[in-house]
């Protein structure tokens, strides 16, 4: 089995990085794929630290806003030493400065080297972020290595991922890219008033979906909505985990 190395990469924060992190990472949990190591290298926002459920690795790998080599080799031997597969949310902060060393530093070939498969995660969101985001895709995939897959979530929790009545799939930036979209992964509005708050309440307290099932803050209807969520959001992930 191929372990996979999966980067969770946005330059805007708030726009859903570790809720994609920690819907990895319960994937992984719930089909027993093995060893999952999850990591958290935002320097600012430590979301991702906050699900007890996932054990979660905090790394700092800015220093003074430059990335720490020390630190980024460190998190590297890890990957391609250790027997798991990674899960890394990224903080906006670090955008740039990690994936100009990503590969500046050629890891990602090193890494492909010792059977590890990297895969990019990007995030794209509706509303006011629209054009943030698409700009955050656009520059990953034009600097990142044409045989990296990237896989383009699109979260639509503020509003329709439109401009000028056009769908992201209609865009010139996915017909120039869409060769290296390996898959394109959707996070619906929900509800308010009953899905939306129910995953509100879940990410407010950091809790997995089997959490919450569990919990008796939860009424049966609340938790019959959740499971619904669940099945879902990780279904979707057979196509990349």
């Amino acid at each position: 089995m191929t372990r996979k190395v999966h980067f969770i990469l946005q330059g805007k924060g708030g726009v859903g990085k570790s809720f994609v992190a920690a819907l990895l990472a319960q994937h992984y949990q719930a089909n027993g794929r093995g060893a999952v190591v999850c990591v958290d290298t935002d320097p600012v926002n430590a979301t991702f630290s906050g699900y007890e459920a996932f054990k979660t690795r905090r790394v700092e790998l800015l220093d003074n806003g430059t990335v720490d080599s020390g630190r980024f080799d460190g998190l590297m031997m890890s990957i391609v030493s250790e027997d798991a597969d990674f899960i890394v949310d990224n903080g906006a902060s670090c955008f740039i400065p990690l994936t100009k060393y990503l590969f500046e530093s050629n890891a990602l070939a090193v890494i492909a080297g010792q059977g590890r498969e990297v895969v990019f995660h990007s995030v794209l969101t509706g509303g006011y972020g629209l054009r943030d985001t698409v700009a955050g895709f656009d520059w990953l995939a034009e600097n990142m290595p044409v045989e990296t897959r990237i896989v383009v979530w699109l979260n639509e929790f503020f509003g329709a991922i439109e401009a000028d009545g056009k769908t992201f799939e209609q865009m010139k930036v996915y017909q120039r890219h869409q060769d290296r979209i390996a898959a394109l992964l959707r996070l619906p509005k929900q509800n308010e008033q009953t899905f939306g708050r129910d995953l509100k309440a879940m990410l407010d307290q950091r809790l997995t979906f089997a959490e919450a099932r569990g919990n008796a803050q939860f009424n049966l209807f609340s938790k019959q909505r959740i499971a619904m969520m669940e099945r879902q959001l990780l279904e979707q992930l057979r196509l990349v985990a």
